[in-house]
């Protein structure tokens, strides 16, 4: 057993518990909603804006890989 990471009670790691890690679909969607506004944070250095910005000249997408050219079908 562990502890629900939102409300901390005690969770069912089961498959028969289909909100697993979480206790219930209240707690999975109001952590679903942290991540959505942004209210957890990976841990690193900060970027510059020319760093996080795709316009800034880079043309990549975001896949990484450059627009334009080839699209692989052979023409």
């Amino acid at each position: 057993m562990m502890r629900c990471p939102v409300c901390k009670r005690q969770v069912d790691l089961s498959r028969a518990n289909r909100f697993r890690p979480f206790c219930s679909e209240r707690c999975r969607l109001t952590d679903l909603g942290r991540w959505a506004q942004e209210g957890y944070r990976v841990a690193g250095e900060p970027q510059s804006n020319s760093e996080s910005n795709p316009a800034s000249g880079d043309e990549s997408g975001a896949n990484g890989h450059r627009s334009g050219g080839n699209n692989g079908s052979g023409r």
